[in-house]
């Protein structure tokens, strides 16, 4: 099987005769398509509700969903399915077809309004925390109109919200769109300060996704990638990454082949497809899309982790997406770039050429750190996992401490908005002012620095939240993220108003609060190494949340701060986040419980019995040499023999005494009520014993015959042939 993985040759992808850009879309039922198949007053209500949030008219409903279904069933569509995001970290799908009797002994098809709009899965069969229990299984999808309905193969998939029957989210994209909703409020207050003709605040999200490739037939031939994603065990490849010689390498052909036909399929479904690469890691890969508005950014997101993980099958391959599928080498993350930009076209992020321009620029920037600051924790909460724990602070991934790198001349910029003196300000009126700023056009992205060390790095004109793992839904990190910087601009306009109130000038009232604001968030400013050790001992001092353990880290959902501000922002009650919490340590808990007992199976019933067996050939060499040798010369060729079998018994040893301890952990877990302290029991008495076992196993690998060994090893995994 391994040979036959290794003869492949790539799967030849025919291009389109089209260019990209005319084929584009093509499965999406964007606006030229509504343009065509809805009646112009439909057409006209529909881009009201998704370019300025209007409210959808139910009225229109029918007239939308037929023209849908007419443009669908021109491409061979049969069925149509509300496609959500439950709080599984994938997506979820119930295809139904357009089949209706016709009351005379025929059917027809048939898609109305009231179909697009609404449907009922069952609740109770999501995590729900809770919320729902099986008794009480209803639950709600409900059409997203401001993410486009689309095709794939026979199915329309209708993008939706899923809730509760009593209300409360079920899924990611609920209180992601509550979250846009606060930010685009909160900073479209005030921005009108600098541009009183801004009507609107859109966030910005631009996805990278990192992956690895391993070859189909040696996937399958370990059971630990895949029921958990991961290598349980594995000893390193004599040659890994030390070389430097993958990252942005040529690509190998078979994995270019793959990357031009997920390419295809995504840009034919709307998704702007715009980068690919060779990662740092052997077999580790990237793709990147051009920024999209958020949420349907996170849509495109979990739509592309689909596509890759389909169309790596066809391709021989099995798409890993899991955050650290080989120990050693560099893991998986999904940066997440996010600015906020207007509906006139300023990025709230990026300088200008005025001292009023660079002030907002400012203003913005040291805002949306005060919300990183205000809610370290909670970011850190937002993108763990058990998955995710293993890559942060480990080969170039960023520690599970989360800081802000500025670069040097944005740092130098706001030390000197903090240190200008009053006489640096001189205000003329209420309309103009001058400022002790210069016009910072310089300030461009190759003048700012990276830092891959930085967990929220600003990169030019935006900020890479890098700590996203590969395998997360970034609404997590997203709606987290939005929601603590609509909380600090309410703040930040709650106070210049007051200013203003009392006599003050607009720009210097604006002026002072940002200053307060500089030395306020000074501790998350951290332009150093992530890695280094003194950093660790640095943040402490400084106050940040340095909190390693996962089920822990869970905590900072349900701080009173972080309550606070969910429901200030009305983003999430104090309900939903409880339930949330819930499914977080469940989650985590179930996640190293399969490792565990899959990792149990495989010392007893593979790897046990294969060193037992090789043991017995060097006791029965030994016993052959004995009789046929010499005493002296026989006691010189079974000394090394001798060696080999003694450290073989003295892992054996180990790895069925601590196996056995590993079971009996599990139980004594198992039975702890609480969600929480059962993940806590799971990180400090389960987890431990996986690396534990793991340095025997893998010691065992360096030691049994190649031949006898019984999985793929990392030379193997880890270099496409």
């Amino acid at each position: 099987m391994v040979d036959e993985a290794f003869k492949r040759q790539p799967v030849e992808v025919k291009l389109p005769a089209e260019r990209p850009s005319e084929y584009f879309g093509k499965y999406v039922f964007n606006k030229q398509k509504m343009f065509k198949y809805l009646p112009a007053a439909v057409y006209q209500k529909m881009c009201d509700v998704i370019d300025n949030g209007a409210p959808f008219e139910r009225s229109i409903a029918d007239a939308v969903a037929e023209g849908m279904k007419k443009w669908a069933t021109e491409l061979g569509v049969t069925h149509y399915t509300h496609w959500f995001q439950p709080l599984t970290e994938g997506t979820a799908e119930k295809h139904d077809g357009f089949v209706e009797h016709d009351g005379k002994g025929g059917m027809l098809e048939e898609f109305t309004g009231k179909l697009l709009i609404q449907q009922e899965p069952d609740a109770s069969s999501f995590p729900s925390g809770g919320i729902r229990s099986t008794f009480e299984a209803r639950g709600y999808s409900a059409w997203d109109p401001t993410s486009p309905v689309f095709v794939i193969g026979d199915t329309l998939m209708i993008p939706t919200i899923f809730i509760a029957y009593t209300g409360e989210a079920l899924d990611y994209k609920v209180p992601l769109k509550k979250a846009l909703y606060a930010v685009d409020k909160a900073a479209t207050a005030v921005v009108r300060y600098f541009n009183p003709e801004v009507k609107k605040v859109v966030s910005n999200l631009g996805w990278e996704q990192e992956y690895f490739l391993v070859d189909e037939a040696l996937y399958a031939a370990r059971p630990d990638m895949v029921m958990t994603g991961r290598t349980l065990m594995g000893h390193d490849s004599a040659k890994n990454q030390q070389m430097d010689d993958h990252y942005f390498g040529s690509i190998p052909s078979r994995v270019e082949e793959f990357m031009k036909d997920i390419e295809i399929q995504a840009l034919e479904l709307g998704i702007p497809c715009k980068t690919r690469h060779n990662e740092v890691a052997p077999n580790q890969f990237e793709l990147a899309p051009i920024f999209e508005e958020t949420n349907l950014a996170v849509d495109h997101n979990m739509l592309m982790m689909s596509i890759m993980k389909r169309v790596a099958r066809k391709h021989g391959f099995r798409c890993l997406l899991h955050e650290k599928p080989f120990k050693g080498v560099n893991g998986s993350g999904k940066h997440n770039n996010w600015s906020l930009s207007t509906d006139t076209g300023i990025l709230l992020h990026a300088p200008g050429k005025t001292p009023m321009d660079n002030l907002r620029f400012v203003t913005f920037t040291v805002e949306t750190l005060k919300g990183v600051y205000n809610h370290n924790g909670l970011l850190k909460a937002s993108i763990m996992s058990a998955s995710n724990a293993h890559r942060l602070g480990a080969n170039e991934a960023p520690p599970a401490i989360i800081s802000s790198f500025l670069g040097r001349t944005l740092t130098d910029l706001i030390d000197h908005v903090e240190a200008a003196t009053e006489d640096a300000l001189s205000v003329a009126g209420k309309t103009s002012f001058k400022l002790d700023l210069p016009s910072i056009p310089e300030l461009m992205i190759d003048n700012t620095d990276r830092n891959r060390t930085s967990p929220f790095a600003f990169t030019g004109n935006r900020f890479e939240f890098r700590a996203v793992g590969s395998e997360a839904n970034c609404a997590s990190a997203m709606l987290t993220l939005n929601a603590a910087v609509a909380e600090a601009l309410t703040d930040f306009k709650a106070r210049v108003d007051a200013l203003i109130e009392a006599g003050e000038a607009k720009e210097a009232a604006i002026l002072k609060v940002v200053r307060e604001d500089i030395k306020y968030i000074r501790p998350i400013i951290f332009n150093g190494n992530g890695y280094g050790e003194e950093w660790k001992l640095e943040a402490a001092k400084r106050g940040l949340d340095c909190e390693t353990s996962a089920p822990l880290i869970f905590d900072a959902y349900l701080s009173e701060s972080s309550v606070k501000m969910f429901e200030s922002t009305k983003v999430m009650t104090r309900l939903e986040l409880e339930a949330r919490n819930e499914i977080k340590w469940e989650t985590y808990t179930k996640k190293i419980q399969i490792e565990s007992r899959i990792f149990g199976d495989l010392c007893l019933n593979h790897i046990i019995p294969v060193v037992t067996k090789y043991q017995s050939m060097l006791i029965d060499n030994v016993h052959k040499v004995m009789d046929i040798f010499p005493e002296e010369k026989a006691s010189l060729i079974s000394k090394e023999n001798l060696h080999i079998i003694e450290k073989i018994s003295d892992h054996e040893s180990f790895i069925i005494e601590k196996v056995d301890a590993m079971v009996n952990a599990r139980k004594v877990a198992n039975k702890i009520e609480s969600e929480r302290e059962k993940a806590i029991a799971y990180h400090d008495t389960v987890a431990p014993l996986l690396e534990e076992i793991r340095y025997h196993v893998d010691k065992l690998e360096t030691i049994v015959d190649d031949e006898a060994w019984p999985l793929p090893k990392y030379r193997e995994l880890l270099f496409i042939r």
